[in-house]
């Protein structure tokens, strides 16, 4: 059986604890990943300590210089690194392919760190004084990560992290930790300092050890909202920075001018990619009036049949099976949670079986119609492939759907209309809104960040939200006196009259 370590400098202790890893499309364990928790944390925080004070002081354009040689070896890396990722994921190929790709955006981004790092300065702010800022880091940095972003959502944060100065722990989900270890290697072979960037495996225990740890004064944190929450708050108590991203709910709006072949078109990806296991991804689809509804949904259900569900290396598949034969059984649990409610199941992907691969984790692409907001399964993330239509009667139903609903990630609206979609755009209470996009996540040097329970904390993930984050500002008030010793030229604090 292969055994995936933790990446840390030294050797690490013998694994009293271990977890399995599934693949996903056969249905049998492949892996065991060794779980840790408070003493293989001191040690790796021990070897940070020593390691960051050097990397920090190294000036911004030779850091910039390892993240450009990291940058050229995630490319050269590509296809072995999705194809792992697949393996214990379960989405397909091209989709994994995606996952680095968008992750690399940001290490992108990260080159660019002597530009963003540079401070301000003011000349003459007052008689002979000059004021400046300049961001240091903050020391040791830590994420835990999701499964469904195994290589992405690690890159968002260590990236940023690592390039303004600090050093980084990293714990990724037990679930597929392969590839986060893989970029760990990869990282220091493009030159970083060993030490600098290490993987620790663990479950609640580990977690529990990193919020509680005195030298880590920075968590980043993405997965289930409960989780976030407690993250959060017991990050805080200990009086980290944390920023908590959790759950979501996203709605397509749908106005009656919309191209509904786009419309449906769009759907089908951000539903159903990924096998719906994205924070990001569009499981509610919000009609505005009864034609519209009917319209789309006529055209939805041919669409739905279409799609090809597939073992994660199967080229034509749309998407692959759910991790876990725990979150199979889950998503099920809520599409017959729906149909108890009084949904109608259009499409039912309930019981799906691949040819072949009876023992994989497959759930079929699921339709549901007339979902109603006050269904538990409109309240709560399915993380499936299963798709949502909660009719609204005009546009302000519309808004105020999303608008109210517990989770604030993501939504899009699909119209002709500029206007329309600017009212939607200003009053839905939503972070990051699309506008005949179904899947708004923004782009490396914009920021990535949900409301409500979608995110705990002020501050987003990359861009210069992201560089904010992982860095602190220091204020230099400064002044040459340029007088003789009798106390003429001294500083006076400013008063009223």
């Amino acid at each position: 059986m292969r055994q995936v370590d933790h990446f840390i400098v030294g050797n690490s202790p013998a694994p009293s604890r271990k977890h399995q890893i599934w693949n996903p499309s056969t249905g049998e364990v492949q892996a065991e990943v060794a779980l840790a928790g408070r003493d293989l944390l001191d040690a790796a925080v021990e070897t940070a300590k020593l390691v960051q004070p050097e990397w920090a002081a190294t000036n911004p354009q030779k850091r910039a210089r390892v993240m450009f040689k990291f940058k050229e070896l995630i490319e050269a890396n590509m296809k072995p690194l999705a194809e792992l990722l697949s393996s214990e994921h379960g989405k397909t190929v091209p989709d994994a392919m995606g996952d680095v790709q968008r992750g690399l955006e940001v290490i992108e981004y990260a080159c660019g760190i002597p530009q963003v790092l540079k401070g301000e300065f003011t000349q003459g702010a007052g008689p002979g004084i000059d004021v400046y800022s300049m961001r240091q880091p903050l020391g040791i940095g830590a994420g835990i990560t999701p499964f469904n972003f195994p290589a992405m959502i690690p890159m968002w944060m260590f990236g940023m992290a690592c390039a303004a100065g600090n050093a980084f722990i990293l714990k990724p989900s037990e679930r597929d930790p392969s590839v986060p270890v893989r970029l760990a290697e990869l990282f220091v072979e493009a030159g970083a300092p060993e030490g600098l960037l290490q993987v620790v495996h663990g479950d609640k225990e580990m977690v529990d050890a990193i919020l509680d740890h005195p030298d880590i004064p920075a968590i980043s944190f993405v997965g289930s909202s409960d989780i976030a929450h407690y993250i959060y708050h017991r990050g805080a108590e200990q009086g980290k920075r944390v920023q908590a991203f959790g759950g979501a709910k996203n709605h397509g709006v749908v106005m009656p001018d919309a191209d509904l072949d786009q419309v449906v078109n769009d759907l089908a990806g951000a539903a159903f990619g990924s096998a719906g296991e994205r924070c990001m991804a569009l499981p509610v689809v919000v009609p505005v009036g009864e034609d519209t509804a009917e319209r789309l949904k006529e055209k939805l259900i041919p669409a739905i049949h279409a799609l090809r569900v597939g073992v994660s290396t199967d080229p034509d598949a749309h998407y692959g099976p759910v991790v876990t034969p725990e979150h199979k059984a889950r998503v099920e649990q809520w599409i017959t949670t729906a149909e108890k409610e009084g949904g109608e199941i259009v499409i039912d992907g309930r019981g799906f079986e691949l040819q072949g691969h009876e023992k994989g984790f497959f759930v079929g692409p699921t339709l549901i119609d007339h979902v109603t907001p006050d269904m538990a399964s409109y309240k709560e993330e399915i993380f499936g492939p299963v798709l949502q239509i909660v009719r609204a009667k005009d546009f302000e139903e519309a808004v105020r759907l999303p608008s109210e609903h517990q989770y604030g990630n993501g939504v899009a609206i699909f119209t002709r209309n500029g206007h329309a979609a600017r009212e939607f755009a200003n009053r839905v209470q939503v972070g990051m809104v699309g506008v005949n996009v179904p899947i708004p996540v923004p782009v490396a040097y914009h920021s990535f960040g949900g409301w409500k329970r979608s995110g705990f904390g002020d501050i987003d993930q990359y861009g210069t939200e992201g560089l904010a984050f992982w860095t602190k500002k220091k204020k230099i008030t400064e002044r040459w006196p340029d007088g003789g010793g009798d106390g003429s030229n001294a500083f006076v604090i400013p008063t009223m009259g």
